[in-house]
């Protein structure tokens, strides 16, 4: 009400000012080594990559979770933009053209394989989320779950996830706005996967442009932007991923490469391409890797379900190209016409682009390996959980 009731010099309330610091015992958990050194190669190479697909589209950390969300007011008043079928949730801000873009993320093997690359990815992937619905991303929220501090090597977790947390929030330029911290998540057994859950915020400028995931034209070009692959890191970005959790009950390697500058450059890349209207879609490569993606392209339309005929050359194992969880990854279909513009477009960026596709029919193929029904691969992502609960 126009007066001043408080003026405190940021620097004495954050560590290294005037508030305190505790220091604790550090040790490096034993079991890193034998993770890291564990042969991915020795992995048994499923024949039936069908069943593959389907056991992933099923898996509760892929499939829909909508049992869950339906028994509750998922809406915010009559504000929300986007219904489930965006990389994110978005929200009008009323009297105004402007929206926010809304995700929470985090990958709790990804940080127990590697505290500091997971934290890392907890962010960027927050961030590309919302930036494929086509928003800015401004700034995060966190909720750190971890076991004992007392333990120095959940302590140990602890710090590298935060240290990898504000290396990709520097390069981001998305602060921290606040958080939370939640320890002793643990029996005498075993302590929770660490989960550094970040909530990033993103602002839409037009809420007419916002984007969603799923493809929308028979005909329109398929397009990955991101890294090249190549069959090294395809290796390393296998590690701790839903593929080896659910269809070998592994949890081994690292955590997937990341590189907060290149995922900077793409998301300017794909605000750039809904702003100016290049593309009909855009969804990252998360959980489950491109296979997985794909399909949830193709299922993901409320209204209809729509195929793609992909053709890509493979990079050393065909399960480890097709479910690999590589970071700095997103989906793009757009109409023919705009791929010489999108193709130039990325070039300022830095961003490789590969033509992976075609979408077309009612089927889902990948080369001669995946071939599926469409209705086949949507029963077992929109009904799993369903049916596991019910």
């Amino acid at each position: 009400k126009g007066k001043l009731e408080a003026d405190v010099p940021p620097y004495d309330l954050v560590l290294g000012g005037g508030a305190p610091v505790y220091v604790r015992e550090i040790k490096e958990p034993a079991y890193l080594k034998d993770k890291r050194n564990f042969d991915l190669n020795s992995v048994n190479e499923p024949q039936d990559l069908n069943k593959v697909l389907l056991s992933l589209m099923s898996a509760p950390n892929i499939a829909n979770k909508k049992w869950v969300y339906e028994q509750y007011d998922y809406q915010v008043r009559t504000n929300t933009v986007l219904l489930p079928g965006g990389d994110a949730s978005v929200i009008r801000l009323k009297e105004t053209k402007k929206a926010l873009s809304v995700k929470v993320d985090c990958n709790g093997r990804y940080v127990y394989l590697n505290p500091y690359k997971g934290g890392q990815i907890a962010v960027c992937e927050s961030a590309r989320n919302v930036a494929c619905t086509g928003a800015t991303p401004l700034a995060i929220t966190n909720c750190l779950n971890f076991g004992n501090p007392y333990n120095p090597e959940v302590y140990y977790q602890f710090s590298e996830a935060i240290r990898g947390i504000g290396d990709a929030c520097k390069i981001l330029e998305t602060p921290v706005t606040g958080g939370n911290v939640s320890f002793y998540n643990q029996s005498q057994d075993y302590a929770v996967y660490p989960t550094p859950a970040i909530g990033m915020l993103g602002l839409i400028e037009d809420v007419d442009k916002v984007m969603t995931s799923y493809f929308k034209n028979e005909g329109d070009l398929i397009l990955i932007l991101g890294k090249e692959y190549d069959e090294g890191s395809l290796m390393n970005d296998i590690g701790g991923s839903e593929y080896l959790n659910t269809v070998h009950g592994l949890t081994e390697g690292n955590s997937p490469d990341i590189d907060a500058g290149h995922e900077r450059n793409l998301n300017d890349l794909v605000i750039k391409l809904i702003d100016e209207k290049l593309v009909n879609s855009a969804h990252d490569i998360s959980d489950g890797g491109l296979a997985v993606a794909l399909a949830e392209c193709c299922i993901m339309d409320p209204e209809k379900m729509i195929g793609c005929e992909i053709d890509l050359s493979y990079a050393g194992r065909k399960d480890f190209h097709l479910f690999a969880e590589t970071q700095g990854t997103v989906i793009v279909s757009a109409d023919p016409e705009n791929l010489t513009k999108i193709s130039e477009t990325a070039k300022k960026y830095s961003v490789n682009i590969i033509k992976a596709g075609i979408i077309k029919g009612n089927r889902f193929k990948i080369n001669t390996d995946i071939d599926l029904p469409l209705r086949e691969i949507s029963e077992k992502y929109f009904n799993s959980i369903r049916s596991i609960m019910e």
